[in-house]
């Protein structure tokens, strides 16, 4: 992980801290003349993969705010350059806050704060210094731009609040409202007592508020502001003895450790005043609102980006190797349940080889004899009953009574085979047919009748052509057609009774 460093530029010293795990040490100091800058070069040339940031803490710093035309993108981009343009006469640090939109009349507006330094070349020659090494530069903040955050984590949840911190460079006021900066200066302090201090910090503060009442930034009717004061350590209960609300202010004390710990700041350098806790959220926090172009940032951003593709490659190596250890137990649990069916099947082997082994002794092979029982298993299954064609022929001579049936015949084929009365295995192919051939004779009748004896055998034969059943042949005991002679067998005795003979078929499913 690359090293963070912050370098606390002042009016008189600039301070490189190096931030790490929220904690800051003190790396080095620099005068601020040429002297400085040439060391600070120096100082660059072993430290080229290192991120660097830039924290101004000067007291020319302007404000004003105005309004543009309510945009987006590239168009807002121009017409805020634009205006920086117009304000100020170097634009190399400069930078627009955004406050909110805003309606007038029937046009939608956005308030913007511009924001500058009244002298961009004391900080020029520090600039090129890191370009010119190649260095990353991270941004270029100032004390103001971190106050909303430092006040977001000292417990000022919006509304209007004025932030007071001692810093080496004096007494820095950052004015807040709704989580915007809106205002800042930084008047220097030379040493003083906690009692002057804390009186200070109060005639100061009154003289900040009358100054925005008169510029109607802060409105005379707004009531109280809130204003927290960090306090030097060990100066707090001085400070509270001095600094008492009145109906324009309403002070709140904070010591320096109980801001540290708010802000999340572990260690620092014994010499380091309130600009440690703006120091440390620039390291960890830094807001999006920077002075820096993004020309000087561009080694910074493509960082940004190769670190964004190593963590996107990272996320899908890890993502790849649990997939792939996914996998890998899937196959184990195969290879556990493959090792454990093959020990099923030998014991299920041997349990056969046991069984087999007290079979009688055959002229033919085990598997020979598995095959056959297999076969007469299946030929048994698609067998062809002839109990249907016992039923029929049963419920038809229940209404012929005097029908008397010597001899039938059963069998089943494609037409014209012959098929034995023995159930055969039901046929796999289409239009075979199930043949039943009836003989038999007519009783309770007069022999000489031979017209009625012929209109009975019709009506049998219908009958036995009806429930899926097709009449084939019909053999009377002789002829009546008009075509021929009287023909026939009616008994060549008195007892003997006219035979007949009756072929349906049924078609096989």
């Amino acid at each position: 992980m690359s090293a963070k460093y912050i370098l606390y530029f002042t009016a008189e010293d600039h301070h490189l801290y190096r931030a790490v795990r929220g904690e800051l040490e003190l790396d080095a100091r620099f005068p601020g003349d040429d002297s400085g800058v040439s060391a600070f070069r120096e100082y660059l040339r072993a430290r080229k993969d290192a991120l660097f940031s830039i924290m101004v803490d000067l007291a020319g710093e302007d404000f004003h705010e105005e309004q543009v035309p309510a945009l987006r993108g590239r168009d807002r981009e121009a017409v805020v350059q634009r205006r920086l343009q117009q304000r100020y006469r170097d634009t190399r640090l400069a930078a627009a806050l955004s406050l909110g939109p805003v309606q007038t009349g029937e046009r939608r507006n956005e308030r913007v704060l511009l924001t500058s330094f009244t002298n961009t070349q004391s900080l020029a020659p520090w600039l090129d210094a890191l370009q010119d090494s190649g260095a990353r530069l991270a941004g270029v903040f100032s004390v103001p731009l971190l106050a909303p955050a430092l006040a977001t984590r000292l417990g000022v949840r919006g509304g209007r609040a004025f932030i007071v911190t001692p810093t080496s460079a004096g007494l820095r006021q950052s004015f807040i409202e709704d989580g915007k900066l809106r205002f800042a200066r930084l008047e220097r302090t030379p040493d003083m007592a906690p009692q002057a201090l804390a009186m200070f910090v109060r005639s100061e503060t009154l003289r900040l508020s009358q100054y925005l009442t008169t510029l109607r930034v802060l409105p005379r009717d707004a009531g109280p502001v809130q204003v927290l004061v960090v306090a030097p350590a060990g100066q707090r209960a001085a400070f509270e003895q001095v600094l008492q609300s009145d109906a324009r202010l309403v002070f709140r004390t904070l010591d320096m450790a109980q801001a540290e710990a708010a802000a999340g700041l572990r260690r620092k350098p014994q010499s380091t005043a309130g600009e440690a806790l703006y120091l440390h959220l620039a390291a960890k926090h830094p807001p999006r609102e920077q002075f820096a172009s993004s020309g000087e940032r561009r080694s910074y951003t493509v960082w940004q980006l190769q670190r964004a593709v190593v963590a996107a490659g990272a996320i899908g190596f890890v993502a790849c190797a649990l997939f792939a250890g996914i996998k890998w137990l899937d196959v184990v649990q195969a290879r556990g349940r493959a090792d454990l069916q093959a020990q099923e099947a030998s014991r299920a082997a041997d349990a056969y080889a046991r069984i087999t082994a007290t079979f009688p002794v055959t002229h033919t092979s085990t598997e020979n004899l598995r095959v056959a029982v297999t076969e007469f298993t299946r030929l048994a299954q698609r067998g062809v009953v002839a109990e249907r064609v016992f039923a029929h022929l049963s419920h038809v001579l229940e209404d012929f009574p005097q029908f008397e049936i010597d001899s039938l015949r059963w069998g089943s084929g494609r037409p014209g085979e012959a098929r034995s009365a023995a159930p055969a295995a039901k046929p796999e192919a289409q239009g075979e047919l199930e043949t039943v051939e009836v003989s038999g004779r007519v009783n309770a009748t007069q022999r000489s009748d031979y017209r009625g004896i012929t209109a009975q055998v019709q009506r049998f034969a219908a009958a036995l052509g009806t429930a899926g059943f097709q009449l084939t042949r019909t053999q009377l005991p002789f002829d009546v057609t008009s075509e021929g002679t009287l023909t026939g067998d009616i008994g060549g005795a008195e007892t003997d009774a006219p035979r007949f003979t009756i072929v349906f078929t049924r078609k096989l499913p």
